[in-house]
């Protein structure tokens, strides 16, 4: 199990999405440096910058993402847990997504100072990007 991770809070505000399943990936999908593409049998979820999602695709708008530092190896347990159970106790929704080098919790942007809270209570290390960080 994982006791302490290091986040980082970024600030653009992202847009979860869902689209027909059998469509192309729009081009708005890929502007901004972070975009997360899912085709399934049922949907094509895309998770991108807020600004770009054209009014009238079914989403929810208003989210903010904390990246573990990575890479993580993929026999590491835990992680995921480790975050979203304080996270769940307070009420605050989250959305997971996994690279093969690491993790992103997306919360809601309303939830974000208080996600940042209770992960750093937790013994989590965070840090916003631009601002507590060297980037």
């Amino acid at each position: 199990m994982i006791s302490r991770l290091n986040l980082m809070l970024f600030p653009d505000v992202l847009a979860v999405c869902r689209l027909d399943p059998h469509v192309a990936v729009p081009p708005w999908a890929f502007g901004g440096p972070f975009t997360s593409i899912t085709r399934t049998l049922t949907e094509l979820s895309i998770v991108c910058l807020q600004e770009g999602v054209p009014e009238g695709v079914r989403c929810e708008r208003g989210w903010r993402y904390l990246a573990v530092e990575g890479p993580l190896a993929f026999a590491l347990t835990g992680i995921l847990a480790s975050l979203t159970g304080a996270l769940a106790l307070a009420g605050v929704s989250v959305f997971a997504i996994s690279t093969f080098d690491t993790d992103y919790l997306l919360v809601r942007d309303a939830d974000a100072e208080r996600a940042l809270e209770l992960l750093s209570r937790e013994g989590h290390r965070v840090v916003k990007y631009g601002v507590d960080s060297k980037e």
